[in-house]
């Protein structure tokens, strides 16, 4: 065992027998990039500055975000035309545990009665996941929307789910539909949530003013970086 393995963390992720080899696994966001941030340039002109400059694509932050834990898949195709949503999916009948079959349900406009999702005349749809997640102890689960992945025509609701202790149901995903002209097919496979562990500490925030050295620091830094890209990747990404 390598020293990686003996100081990595694991979430594991369970689903019914009969589902085995069936369902998409969940996998690392890491391999989960979309073409579009493949294809994308890492520099660009910059018109305003009239030069060329990084894109976001050499933007560790946006990376990072895009690339830290694990992704779950869409269990089928999911067709959408004219707001009428259908899919075919053959799983074979539960067994000793009983299990959703539709890749998404639905919940109604009351539910987010007084948020700004609310849509009289709109469901929000809910996206069924197959696997149980069971985190270490000490560590909740954040489910939030793909990051970063504003292509994709809804919007999961993010939430924080303590999966040291709730590991033997399901957490389904409630999103957001909010591409009204979508017509096509969304593919098995799409990512329709991204999940990161987070241990549970309590904190507290404290402010201060800069000290002489601190503001120092901030100027040299500054000014380092106005001078020369990839400040940040080379010296302060851990």
């Amino acid at each position: 065992m390598t020293s990686q393995q003996e100081s990595s963390m694991t979430l594991t992720f369970r689903c019914p027998i009969e589902l085995d080899g069936l369902l998409p696994p969940p996998v690392p966001a890491a391999l989960g990039v979309p073409d579009w941030f493949k294809a994308m340039p890492s520099q660009a002109f910059n018109p305003v500055h009239s030069r060329v400059g990084d894109t976001l694509k050499r933007c560790p932050p946006f990376v990072d975000a895009m690339t830290s834990g694990f992704l779950i898949p869409l269990i089928c195709d999911l067709r959408v035309e004219n707001g009428e949503f259908t899919w075919d999916n053959d799983l074979p009948p539960g067994g000793e545990v009983g299990f959703v079959r539709s890749p998404v349900g639905f919940h109604d406009a009351s539910q987010v009665s007084g948020t700004p999702l609310f849509d009289a005349d709109r469901f929000l749809i809910k996206f069924h996941n197959l696997w149980t997640i069971e985190a270490p102890e000490g560590y909740s689960v954040l489910f939030t929307h793909p990051a970063n992945r504003f292509d994709l025509p809804f919007t999961t609701l993010t939430g924080l789910v303590d999966c040291d202790l709730y590991h033997d149901n399901w957490i389904h995903f409630p999103a957001h539909w909010h591409d009204t002209n979508f017509s096509g097919v969304l593919p098995k496979g799409t990512p329709v949530a991204q999940c990161m562990p987070v241990k549970r500490e309590s904190w507290v925030a404290r402010t201060a003013t800069f000290t002489k050295e601190e503001a120092q620091r901030a100027h040299d830094l500054t000014t380092a970086i106005y001078r020369e890209t990839g400040i940040y990747r080379r010296q302060f990404r851990a």
